[in-house]
């Protein structure tokens, strides 16, 4: 089938959201060919209380309070926006690296599949799942199928808030998964043959392995003081060297926003963990800043899920 003429083409959002506990981001990814630019970035924080991001429960509970922070966070960055790329909590899905030994040649027939192993996996009928999926590792015929299941209600309580403040949310993810994104187009990402990503937020700690570009290993936490994150982080590492043939990292990346307190303490204490150094995650090499834009590590790890999820539409 020949591609769509341009003008009936639908252009990727420039604007990305994404709206956690604490507050609500909004930033304006604009590119032009290879380069990209954060053009502007917009910040709202919310009242204590005002969305709980779950699995099952009910998300917004301060419906007005939550609409107000996506209005003022858009506001923001100025412009007429009405289509946005919404990176939710990561505590709002469940993410499953699933084993086939051989995958279907139907995308249906993989469908199916991956659904009725999801079955087991998910707390509620997967009959009321938005289920997305990617192939990851291959090996032959076999692979490994990323699945993320997010109960439809769930979608549809943030999707709301979105038309309610004027914006069609058209692209909706996860934010750890947009967190991953930015670090594969980093040089040093993509070259390192395991990476360790981590991605630490007020409400939850999520850690991803990356082998060779493909995601081995995801796992999220909720905050925990009987778990902090430098546990979560060696128990990762214990099952990376004992279940999936780990010989070291090759790069650790920490992303973390304003909203997280004593990050370079963090760091250390991972890199102690690890025994191994531990790098902000940073935008070089996939974009630069806008001159109102004064780009630092709290900035990064804030505005990293909207604008990795904005780039993956606009390079897909």
């Amino acid at each position: 089938m020949s591609p769509l003429p341009a003008w009936l083409r639908t252009p990727p959002p420039s604007l990305g959201v994404s709206i956690d506990a604490t507050r609500v981001t909004a930033v304006v990814v604009e590119a032009t060919g290879a380069s990209a630019v954060i053009r502007t970035v917009g910040s709202s924080l919310l009242p204590a209380g005002a969305l709980a991001p779950s699995l099952t429960g009910h998300n917004v509970l301060q419906r007005d309070a939550v609409i107000g922070a996506v209005r003022d966070a858009v506001g923001q960055v100025g412009g007429r926006h009405r289509r946005v790329a919404l990176a939710l909590p990561d505590t709002v899905g469940k993410v499953s690296l699933l084993p086939f030994e051989a995958v279907p040649a139907s995308a249906r027939d993989l469908d199916q599949l991956i659904r009725l192993q999801l079955r087991k996996a998910i707390p509620f009928p997967v009959e009321d799942a938005q289920v997305a999926w990617s192939t990851g590792p291959t090996r032959g015929t076999a692979a490994t199928v990323v699945a993320t299941a997010m109960r439809r209600a769930v979608v549809e309580e943030y999707e709301a808030v979105c038309a309610a403040a004027g914006l069609h949310a058209g692209t909706v993810d996860l934010a750890t998964f947009n967190v991953v994104n930015l670090a594969l187009l980093t040089s040093g990402a993509a070259s390192a043959h395991d990476a360790l990503l981590v991605h630490v937020t007020p409400g939850y700690a999520s850690v991803a392995v990356v082998r060779d570009g493909e995601l081995i290993f995801f796992r999220t936490r909720p905050a925990d003081p009987s778990e902090p994150v430098p546990d979560v982080v060696h128990q990762t590492r214990m099952f990376y060297e004992d279940r999936l043939g780990g010989r070291g990292f090759a790069r650790v990346l920490l992303a973390a926003g304003p909203d997280v307190g004593d990050r370079d303490g963090l760091a250390r204490e991972i890199a102690a963990r690890l025994e191994t150094g531990v790098t902000a995650l940073t935008l070089d090499g996939v974009a630069g800043f806008g001159d109102r834009v004064s780009a630092g590590d709290a900035l990064v790890g804030q505005i990293a899920p909207p604008a990795g999820l904005v780039l993956r539409e606009l390079r897909a």
